[in-house]
């Protein structure tokens, strides 16, 4: 490369040295359960989202290959060409019926659905407010639309509230996470709702990390405030965390599912999922439908995590769920602390910004159903020993 680029391209990378934000990707081999083997060293991990341990499930893994025997490896073009095949329906109807929804459209990803139901619902004549720490693909999903766009401090809603009364757009959608994936914290649904049917809004729900875990039997954080099936509601749901394989789906009314097939450009113009995948997937959610002993076991193992961390006077800032997070702050400490528990055996990432805000670098530490008691007692261990060690 030579001139602009190459100045631009070196340039961005003294930069991100400089302020301790450079990132590289870390090869990780899984091995077995919580077990991996990261650059040559065994670890146990503390950083997947693979929540309910299924992505090596023995049931799905079959159902993969069953799947690839059935359909072959690919879907060959987009879902209104010649890419719906009989699995991409029958996942559909699954979802439907776990969700307890009208309907059900797939997308490729979260992200891929999030910058695609966004612009297909909002244009110039709406508004979207937006939670501040709302995911990257929620906010380029809310610009992609035009449609000006608010942000309000986190979890506030009285801000939000205030926000709504001054806005005189025709359509008003009320955008966040429902766990939030750096936090461990969901926003008060109840409340939300009861804004959008005062103010004539609607909220949409990215619950990535909360479809097949919150609520009693795992349906998300919808479930968990009681507002499944409310008319204002948008539900967006990722199969890559809890359920282990990957992809992505929109639950709603029947009408709506109708509107985004002919007019989310994800939907229409990218190749479909494989239905390979999504023949495993059906398995995966019918595993997590019936071994709440998995979600039971990670519900324990987050609070024995989080309680051993307060203990130990670390910010773990609102977390309730199965993402805890302990900010350190300054961004060469949270990666010392990071790489002296990597040395120690455990795997945790550091998370700087802009993933988070400046002076909220931390660890992200995410827990599975697998985690044994004293993989987590090890951990905490280890933690009380570095806060010393590092002077945190």
């Amino acid at each position: 490369m030579t001139g602009f680029l190459k100045q631009t391209i070196e340039g961005f990378l003294k930069e991100r040295e400089a302020l301790g934000l450079k990132r590289s990707p870390r090869v990780c081999r899984y091995l077995d359960g919580v077990w991996a083997e990261v650059d040559g060293r065994r670890v146990r991990v503390f950083c997947s989202n693979d929540y309910l341990s299924l992505s090596r499930h023995p049931a799905i893994k079959e159902a993969f290959i069953q799947g690839i025997e059935r359909y072959g490896t690919g879907s060959t073009a987009s879902r209104l060409v010649t890419g719906t095949h009989p699995a991409h329906t029958e996942l559909e109807e699954k979802i439907r019926r776990f969700e307890r929804a009208e309907g059900v459209i797939l997308f490729n990803s979260g992200w891929h659905a999030n910058t695609s139901i966004i612009p297909a619902l909002a244009d110039r004549t709406a508004e979207l407010f937006l939670d501040r720490l709302v995911h990257a693909s929620l906010i380029d999903g809310a610009l992609l639309s035009r449609a000006p766009l608010r942000r309000y401090p986190h979890l506030d809603m009285n801000a939000l509230e205030t926000m709504l009364k001054k806005s005189r757009a025709k359509k008003k959608f009320i955008v966040t996470d429902g766990v939030f994936s750096m936090d461990g914290d969901t926003p008060p649904l109840d409340e939300m709702l009861y804004l959008a049917e005062r103010y004539d809004a609607v909220v949409v729900v990215d619950d990535a990390h909360g479809v097949g875990i919150m609520g009693e039997c795992g349906r998300g954080v919808h479930e968990y405030y009681g507002v499944e099936g409310r008319e204002r509601l948008i539900y967006v749901g990722t199969f890559g965390k809890a359920f282990g394989t990957y992809g992505a789906f929109l639950a709603g009314e029947k009408g709506l599912v109708d509107y985004l097939v002919n007019s989310a450009r994800g939907f229409i113009f990218s190749t479909a999922l494989p239905p390979a995948l999504c023949h495993a997937t059906i398995r995966a959610i019918e595993i997590a439908e019936s071994d709440a002993e998995r979600r039971t076991r990670l519900k324990q193992n987050a609070l024995l995590l989080r309680t051993g961390l307060k203990e130990l006077g670390f910010n773990v800032l609102s977390s309730h769920t199965h993402v805890v997070p302990l900010v350190v702050g300054d961004n060469r400490r949270s990666c010392e602390l990071s790489e002296a528990l990597f040395q120690r055996g455990f795997f945790v990432q550091a998370i700087r910004p802009p993933t988070v805000p400046e002076g909220s670098a931390r660890l992200r530490i995410t827990l599975s159903s697998e985690h044994s008691k004293s993989d987590i007692e090890e951990l905490i261990s280890a933690m009380e020993e570095l806060k010393d060690e590092l002077n945190l």
